[in-house]
C-alpha cells in the first residue's frame, strides 16, 4: 500500500459526497448504512488498476499512470469498475483486452440497495456470497460488526487482494475461498445470507444455512442475463417466499451457473410462421425476464436493426429468430412458442412490473409466479 492510499483522510470529503449521491438518487435512507458509505475508503479496494470500455474491449487504467487526483475521482464515482476480465487482473494487463467482465468492484449505489432490501438490523450474522474487491464486506463490518460477517469468494486471487484490501482498511471478517453456492456450513446459521452475484436458482445449502425467519437477498438471473431482485424469508417448515423489487438492476453469474460454451451460430432452416408477440417485448425489462423463465436454458441477443431477435438454446441445439414480423423455428425445443405464451400471459395482466411477481422455494421446487402463488407460474431449472 501506497503513502497515497494509506492517507484515508484526505478522501473523508469524496466519501461523504459519494454517500450524498447516492441519497439523491434514492437508493440510501438508513443512516447506518451512510454512515458506512462516509466511512469505508473505496481507494483501499480498487488500489491500482482498472479497466474502462475501450469499444468492444476493455483497456487496462493504472494510479501510477494517470495520478492521485484522477484515480480518486474515477474511485469516486459512483460507477462499476470492471477489475478482471476472462480471469485476468487489470494489475496484470498490459493493454486492452477483449473478453467478459469476470469480477468487478460494483457500484456503491448497488451494494447499498442491495443492503437496504436485505433489511439487516444490528447483531444480524450474515453470509455474504461474492467477496470480490472486499468493498460491499468493509460496508457489511462497518454496520454490523466484522464478527458478524462472513463473506465467501469463489476466485482464489480476488480471495486472496480481498482480504489484503480489508486488513488496510482495518476490517478481519471471516473469509472463505470456496464455492459460494455452497455457502459456509461452519459458520451456520445465519440471519441472512445476502448475494452479491446473481444465481438462476437459489442454491439448497443457502436454505440449510439460514435460520427460521431468516432472509436469502439476491438476483434471480439466467443466461439471457435478464434480472430480478428478491428477497426470500424461510418459514418453519423450510420454504422460503418472497416478491421481486422494481429495480432495473443486474450483477454478474455466480460463476458455476454460467453459460456452457457454444459454437458459432448459425440459421437453421426450420419452422415459419407470423409471430403472435411483438419481438421488441424482449426488450423490455420484464419482458426479457418472463423469456427467461420461459426458455431457461436459452441465451439472446438483438438481430439487426429492426428490433429482431435471436434465441439459441445451449442444451438442445434448439434456435428460435424472427425476420420482420415472422419467426422461424429449428429443433426439438419450439422456444419461440414458449416465451410467446409467457409474455401472452403477461399482458393479459397489463403488463405489470417485476413487482406483480414472487417467488417460492423448497428442497424440491423452485417457482416464479406473477400475482400470488396459485397465480401463473414457471419452474426454475435445478
Amino acid at each position: 500500500m501506497t503513502a497515497d492510499t494509506a492517507d484515508t483522510a484526505d478522501t473523508a470529503a469524496l466519501r461523504r459526497a459519494l454517500a450524498d449521491q447516492i441519497r439523491g438518487g434514492g437508493s440510501l435512507t438508513d443512516p447506518a448504512w451512510g454512515a458506512a458509505v462516509e466511512a469505508v475508503p473505496r481507494e483501499l479496494f480498487v488500489d491500482t488498476a482498472l479497466y474502462r470500455p475501450l469499444g468492444p474491449s476493455w483497456d487496462p487504467v493504472r494510479r501510477a499512470d494517470i495520478g492521485k487526483e484522477e484515480w480518486l475521482r474515477l474511485v469516486y464515482s459512483d460507477t462499476t469498475w470492471v477489475t478482471q476480465v476472462d480471469g485476468t487482473d487489470a494489475t496484470d494487463a498490459t493493454a486492452p483486452l477483449v473478453g467478459n467482465p469476470t469480477s468487478s468492484s460494483t457500484l456503491p449505489s448497488l451494494v447499498v440497495r442491495t443492503l437496504e432490501v436485505a433489511g439487516l438490523k444490528d447483531g444480524d450474522r450474515v453470509l455474504e456470497i461474492g467477496t470480490g474487491t472486499g468493498y460491499s464486506t468493509a460496508v457489511l463490518c462497518h454496520r454490523l460488526g466484522e464478527k458478524n460477517v462472513t463473506s465467501v469468494e469463489f476466485d482464489p486471487s480476488l480471495a486472496t487482494s480481498a482480504a489484503e484490501h480489508l486488513r488496510a482498511a482495518g476490517y478481519a471478517p471471516t473469509l472463505v475461498t470456496g464455492d459460494g453456492l455452497q455457502g459456509h456450513h461452519d459458520g451456520a446459521e445465519y440471519d441472512a445470507v445476502v448475494a452479491t452475484c446473481a444465481v438462476r436458482h437459489i442454491p439448497r445449502h443457502w436454505l440449510w444455512q439460514v435460520r427460521d425467519g431468516g432472509t436469502i437477498t439476491t438476483t434471480l438471473s439466467g443466461w439471457m442475463l435478464a434480472s430480478g431482485l428478491i428477497r426470500l424469508t424461510l418459514d418453519d417448515e423450510g420454504t422460503a417466499t418472497g416478491r421481486f423489487e422494481g429495480d432495473k438492476i443486474s450483477y454478474m453469474l455466480a460463476r458455476p451457473h454460467e453459460r456452457p460454451p457454444r459454437p458459432m451460430f448459425h440459421r437453421v432452416p426450420g419452422h415459419a410462421r407470423a409471430s403472435r408477440i411483438d419481438p421488441g417485448l424482449l426488450q423490455n425489462w420484464t419482458g426479457l425476464f418472463l423469456a427467461q423463465l420461459a426458455a431457461p436454458s436459452a441465451e439472446f441477443w438483438n438481430s439487426g436493426d429492426k428490433g429482431d431477435v435471436v434465441l439459441a438454446d445451449v442444451a438442445t441445439g434448439s434456435q428460435a429468430w424472427t425476420n420482420s414480423g415472422e419467426v422461424h423455428q429449428h429443433g426439438p425445443l419450439r422456444l419461440w412458442d414458449q416465451v410467446e405464451d409467457a409474455l401472452t400471459t403477461w399482458q393479459t395482466a397489463g403488463s405489470p412490473d417485476q413487482t406483480a411477481f414472487g417467488m417460492t422455494v423448497t428442497d424440491e421446487t423452485q417457482t416464479v409466479w406473477l400475482g400470488n402463488p396459485d397465480g401463473p407460474n414457471w419452474q426454475l431449472p435445478a
